[in-house]
This record gives structure tokens, sequence and C-alpha cells, in this order.
């Protein structure tokens, strides 16, 4: 019974133990949920309007905002906002606080309670009573107010006085700034922005559309333009006149358009870097580029539609836009417009050939015209080693009056000496009463007409050059340069020959051609295409005229010279109408031209050292260098000179004479085989030269040419046919020659020769006390055509 009492005592005291300890904890626990309420800090949990936080921490909100903040700190419960208050630290009108963070002396009381903030309803506590949001009601700003600061104060719970404490300097401030209010209604704005964009491209446009018509242009459109055309340059002429005031005007109408453009994009998207980019892109598409490009095409027409709102403007801007345009005015000068020089005129119609209706012959002649000044005749002259032209000392026959025609020039240079000394001018009309055969010479032509030498300088200007053209004094000029190269004093040097039809052809900018021409252009000698119906004048030539034409008097003065002073001519061996038709044979003048450019050319030798030859020569004109002898010595020998006599003087063909055929007359003593020998002699110099063996001479000299030479050169062949017909000619003849003459040309036709040759001779006897038989040929041979036919049919028997 004692251990069981005792076992109920020690059960009950632990179990009152147990509660006392229970009681002591919970009591513990509940003056724990019991604690004093601290509130450490807040939030910015949402906003209504726009709310940020400042550079400097400071919450900013906007007033007339419901906002929501989260407070921190320990044992809060929904009651605890109303230990919640805001306390006006400051105000301004100007938002020049630093974000909120301006320093206020405070002794850390909150004497008084705003009423702009107010704290609705209980707070939103969560589980571990450490935070809770309250929702506020920020209230208007006064109209002189554009920011205002407040502080947070916390009442104190264990104060028995419960004062309102500031919470913190920094933390627990709280900026009001004024609502953003827009300037106009959002639909206003929408269509101000439209209409300010229109005026801006517009001002764009017409910056380049008026200003790109210059005055002389827009004088040029009332003058040549299209009806329309005139219409609207009379209407855009008299402001553009006024160009510095009209600039003025469209460039601060154009600012001022732009800029208020931005302004309103800003207030209307509350952004300053989205009304930069909207600005910039509707200003630059719609207010630039979209106009520009209509107004650089149309801006005639644009200009003139708008005329009206530019002069509104112009009126608007009067204050300002005039007189910085007087300044403009006094600084830069009146404006003239675009003027175009030469070159640039020249340089504009070629950049716009595409586009303009001038076809390229028209456009050429333009050109050529306006290019005439800055062209020289050494540019379109032709060089003077291209030149046709005529030695002073030619003689007028039918080679060279032939050649003249088949030129095709109208004017010929003439020169002396060498080709750069020019002295006369011949015109082809000259010659309409020269006659080839009597061989005029040419100076006796241009002595009688004289036509004056024009002589110009290599830089003389093409329009220069055409005035004188014009003025009727000569269609031809000789260009010249003054030489200074070298020691010496300077020189004239004549470079080439410049025409009217030059100067015509760089003005048309193309060749002109006639049927006559050999050459396209003489500078680049570009051939022409064969003329099928070129005129050959050799038809008008006897076939046994000489190539190579010399005057009567030389061809006198050449027969008198080897009648008596070359013993192989005199007329013991041939007669003197003999020796004047072997002079008139086509092959036995013949000339040389020489040339200045291979002085030692095979082309200028007469005679070669070792070289076999069989003729012999009388130089006429020109000058000739001889080398001889084993020394090589060399001399200059002029006209009248004479070689290789040896070579007529070989061995040759033993001929019958008369004398030994007893005294028979010619024609009846030769049988047929001798008549027929004698009559091949007497033939063509074909059939002599196969008939005679080769007998050649060697000369041990040199004769090479200095100058154009014109000499005799008798063959050997040629010289016996001479000596044959000289005999012949001397031979008696019988009555009955006449009749057996006749037989015989009926039965042998080659006797023809024989027959002319005793015919001229017994018709050519010498009359006494008158001229002789060969002055007397040579002065009426051209007035006869009987003589004519009669030179020629002996010429062919020679």
């Amino acid at each position: 019974m004692a251990i069981d009492s005792s076992r109920r005592r020690f059960t009950l005291t632990l179990f009152v133990f147990s509660c006392v300890f229970a009681g002591r904890q919970v009591e513990a626990a509940v003056s724990e949920t019991r604690g004093v309420t601290r509130i450490l800090g807040m939030r910015l949990e949402k906003s209504d309007s726009p709310a940020e936080t400042t550079e400097r921490g400071v919450i900013q909100v906007t007033e007339g905002s419901n906002i929501s903040f989260r407070f921190y700190g320990l044992h809060l419960f929904p009651n605890s906002s109303a230990l919640i208050r805001f306390t006006e630290l400051y105000s301004s009108d100007k938002e020049d606080d630093v974000h909120g963070a301006i320093m206020v002396s405070s002794n850390r009381t909150c004497p008084e309670h705003t009423r702009d903030i107010v704290v609705n309803g209980l707070m939103d506590v969560g589980n571990h009573n450490t935070s809770g949001v309250v929702s506020l009601k920020i209230k208007q700003l006064r109209k002189s107010e554009a920011v205002k600061v407040f502080g947070l104060c916390i009442r104190d719970t264990q104060d028995e006085e419960e004062k309102w404490y500031l919470l913190d300097d920094k933390d627990g401030r709280l900026r009001v700034v004024e609502e953003k209010k827009s300037l106009l209604p959002v639909w206003l704005q929408v269509i101000l922005i439209s209409f300010l964009l229109v005026l801006s491209g517009m001002f764009s446009g017409l910056n380049l559309g008026l200003m790109a018509l210059d005055p002389m242009e827009l004088r040029i459109v009332q003058s040549c333009g299209t009806e329309k055309e005139k219409k609207y340059a009379r209407k855009i002429e008299p402001i553009r006149r006024k160009g510095n005031y009209l600039l003025c005007s469209l460039l601060l109408g154009n600012v001022l358009v732009n800029t208020t453009l931005t302004i309103l994009l800003d207030d209307l998207t509350n952004s300053g870097i989205g009304a930069v980019v909207a600005s910039t892109i509707g200003i630059v598409i719609f207010g630039e580029i979209v106009p520009q490009a209509l107004c650089s095409r149309h801006g005639l027409a644009v200009g003139a539609n708008t005329i009206m709102v530019t002069k509104l403007f112009m009126l608007l801007t009067f204050p300002l836009s005039w007189p910085i345009s007087k300044i403009l005015d006094c600084v830069l000068g009146q404006e003239i417009g675009t003027v175009y020089n030469r070159e640039k005129l020249v340089e504009m119609l070629k950049v716009t050939e595409p586009y303009n209706d001038l076809v390229k012959e028209e456009l050429n002649m333009i050109q050529g015209a306006l290019e005439l000044r800055t062209k020289t005749v050494e540019d379109v002259m032709t060089p003077i080693n291209n030149c046709f032209m005529i030695h002073s000392d030619a003689v007028l026959d039918f080679n060279t009056m032939s050649e003249i025609m088949e030129s095709g020039y109208t004017r010929i240079p003439v020169y002396e000496d060498e080709r750069s000394n020019i002295v006369d001018i011949l015109f082809v009309k000259d010659l309409a009463f020269v006659d080839p055969d009597d061989c005029t010479t040419l100076k006796t032509i241009t002595k009688f007409y004289n036509h004056p030498v024009h002589f110009v300088f290599h830089d003389t200007k093409l329009d220069s050059m055409l005035e004188e053209f014009k003025k009727g004094k000569s269609h031809l000029a000789i260009v010249q340069k003054v030489n200074n190269e070298g020691e010496g004093d300077p020189f004239y040097e004549v470079v080439g020959l410049v025409t009217l039809e030059d100067v015509i052809e760089e003005i048309i900018k193309s060749e002109i051609l006639d049927e006559s021409d050999l050459y396209t252009d003489n500078r680049t000698r570009k051939k022409v295409a064969p003329n099928k119906n070129k005129r050959d004048f050799s038809a008008f030539k006897h076939e046994s005229e000489s190539k190579v034409k010399i005057s009567p008097q030389l061809l006198l003065a050449a027969h008198r010279f080897l009648a008596t002073e070359v013993s192989l001519f005199s007329p013991s061996q041939i007669s003197d109408k003999v020796l004047l038709r072997i002079l008139r044979h086509p092959d036995v003048i013949q000339e040389i031209k020489f040339n200045d450019s291979d002085k030692r050319s095979t082309h200028h030798y007469v005679y070669q050292r070792g070289k076999p030859v069989d003729y012999f020569v009388l130089i006429l004109q020109g000058r000739v260098e001889v080398e001889a002898g084993n020394e090589n010595m060399k001399f200059e020998t002029g006209p009248f000179s004479y070689y290789g006599v040896m070579a007529l003087s070989a061995p040759t063909l033993e001929f019958r004479s008369p004398s030994h055929l007893s005294g028979l007359n010619r024609t009846a003593s030769l049988s047929g085989a001798d008549r027929t020998e004698s009559l091949s002699v007497s033939g063509s110099n074909s059939q002599l030269n196969n008939s005679i063996p080769s007998q050649q001479y060697t000369p041990d000299f040199y004769v090479r040419g200095l100058t154009d030479l014109q000499f005799v050169k008798i063959t050997r062949s040629q010289y016996q046919n001479g000596l044959m017909a000289s005999r012949l000619d001397s031979t008696p003849q019988s009555p009955e020659s006449g009749h057996n003459t006749a037989r015989m040309d009926q039965t042998t036709p080659p006797a023809t020769a024989n027959t002319t040759i005793t015919d001229l001779g017994a018709d050519s006897t010498p009359t006494e006390n008158g001229p002789d038989e060969t002055t007397l040929l040579l002065l009426n041979e051209q007035n006869s055509p009987h003589t004519t036919n009669h030179h020629s049919q002996l010429e062919n028997s020679i």
C-alpha cells in the first residue's frame, strides 16, 4: 500500500510540472506574437500613371495617380496601415531638385501630416508578417508646383505620446511630379502633323524646283517653250527674279515646319527618341525624297500651281527673310543665272544628244561651229609633203595637163627649186585657152594671171581663216611658221596648205567628196573607193607622142647641139630631118625624178661602172655627178653634157652602098631577099633588135643625177636606123621609082616605110634664103594635120 501511494504522488507531481512548463511556453509564444510592430522600408509595387525610381533612388510618381506600396518590417498586421503617414519635405515650380535628393534639415519628427497623399484601407500582410501592400491616393499638385517631395512618417507605438518619426532621409522619400499633358487633342495633332508634312514637302520641292529654274532659262522658256510652259514661266519669273528673297522665305518656312513637326511628335509620343525617329523618317520620305524627285522633273508646273502659297509665305516671313536677302544681295551680288561658255555648251549638246530632237548632222554642225575658234589651221591643213604641186619650170604638155586634170584640184601651188618655196598659184581655169601641143611653159601662164599667194601662220584660228576666205581674195592659203631651231636667223617655213573646203569640213564635221577626190581625208590619207567612171585622158593622146614633153625651143637646141658638137650626129652621118625624127621618138626624151630621201638610189644613175649599155645620153635639164678614173675623181656637169658616144660607134652591120649596085637604081637592083632585108631594117625597133647582133659598151665611170633630170637617150638600134634612113634618103631616084614603089606596096606591105622616107626626102628640100627644113618643121608641124600624120609614119619607120 505504501508503495502504491508513493507512485501516485510522483505521477501527480510530474503532471503538475508538465502543465506549468507548457503554460509558460504558451505564454512566451503569445507574448512573442504580440510584439512591437516595426516598419523598415517601402517599395513601389504598381501605379496607374507613369512612375519610376530616379537616379538617386527616390520613388517618383505622377500626380493624381493611384499607387500601391509594399512596406517591409516586423510584426506587421492589417491595421499597421494606421501607422503610415506622409509629410511634405519641399516643393518646387521646376524639376531642378536633383531628382528629389535635396538635403532637408529636420529633427526627424513629423510635425504635421500632408493631405496630398491618402492611405486607403488596411494593409495586405504577407504570411510571415514581414511585408504588406498599402494603397495610396496621390492628389493633384498646385498650379505653381512642378514637383513635390514627401517623407514617410511612422508612428512609434511604444512611446506613450505616440509620436511620428521620419523613417529615413532618402529611403522613405516619395517624389510627386506633375502629369504630362498634351498641348492639343490627339486627333488635332494627327491632322496638324499630316499638314506639316505636306508643307515640309512643298517647301523642299519648291526650293529645288524654283531655284533650279534660273532667270535665264525662264526667259528662254517664255520665248521658245510650249504654250503651257510659257504660261508657267510667266507666273514664276517675277518672284524668281528675287532669288535670295525667295530662297530665304522657302528655307525659313521649311525650318519652321520641321521644328513644329518634331515638337508635336514629341508631345504625341511622350518620348524624345520616338519623336526624333518618327520626325526623321517622315521628313526624309515625305518632306525630302518624294517632293524633290517630283519637282526635279516637273518643277515648272509645280512652282506655277503653288505660286500663291509661295507668295503667302514670302509675306509671312517678310520681317526676317527680306533683310537677310538684302544682305546676301550686297555680299554675293545680283543673280545672273547659268551662262554657258563655248566648251560647256558643246559638252551639254553631247550629253543631251540621246534626249534632244537634233539629228546627228545638225548636232555635228553646231559642235563644229562652236569649236571653230578653238582650232587652228595647223589642225586641218594638208601637210606640205602630201600636197599636189607643180614646178615652175614645167611644160604644159599633154602629160602635165592630164596629171593636173586627174588630180581633181582647182588651185595648184607652183614652186621653185624646192617644194617649200611656193611662188605662184595655178588655177585650172587658167588652162582653158592652153593647147597641150604648144608646150607652153607654166611660168608664162602664172605670170600672165599673176594670182596672189596668200600666206597665213600655223596658229591662225579657223574662224579668222574663214573670214579671210569670205573676203574673196583666195580660197587657198599657204600655212607657214617661224622656224628658229638650230643656229642662224629664224626663217619662215612652209608646213602645209589650207583651203576653204577644209574649214567647211571642220564646221560640218564631215568630209566633202567629189568625183575627183582620191582621199577621204588629207590627214589620215584614207583612199576613197575606186571610181568606175574616172576619166581617162589617154584617149586624146597620140600613140607616138613623147612620154616626156619639152619645149620646141629646147628640142631645137638639142638638135643643133647634136648636129654640130657630136660627130656621130653630124649631117654627113645623119640628115637633119632624120635626126629630128629620132629626137621626136616617144622613148628618146626621158626624165628622172630625184628622190631627196634616198639620194644614192640606183634609180638616179644614168651610167654605172662595169654595167654594159648600148645608148648615148645628152643632158637637157638638171645636174649630174660624174665619177671616173682609178682615183674616183668627181665633178658636176649640167645641161648639154653628153656621154656614151662609144656605145653608138661599136661595130655594126655592113650595109650595101648604092655605089656598089653598078649604076642600077635602088628599087630595081635589089633582089627580093635584099629588099626584104632593107625593109626589115627600116621597120620597127623590135625588128631591128632581132636582126642585129648584140654589141654593148661597158663604161668605166658613174653618172648620177643630183636633181630632176631631162635627157636625150638614143640607143644603138635607133642610131643605126637613123643611119640607114639617112643613106636611103640620099639615094638617087629613077622616074620609074614611083611605079615600082606602088607595085611593091601591093606585093610587100612593109615597104611603105621606105617609100615614106623617100617621099619625105623628095618633098623636103630646103628653100634658098630661108629657114632650114628642121626649123620649119618645128615651127609649122602643129598647124598641119597632114604633117602630123607624116611624122607619125616616119617615126614608125625609124
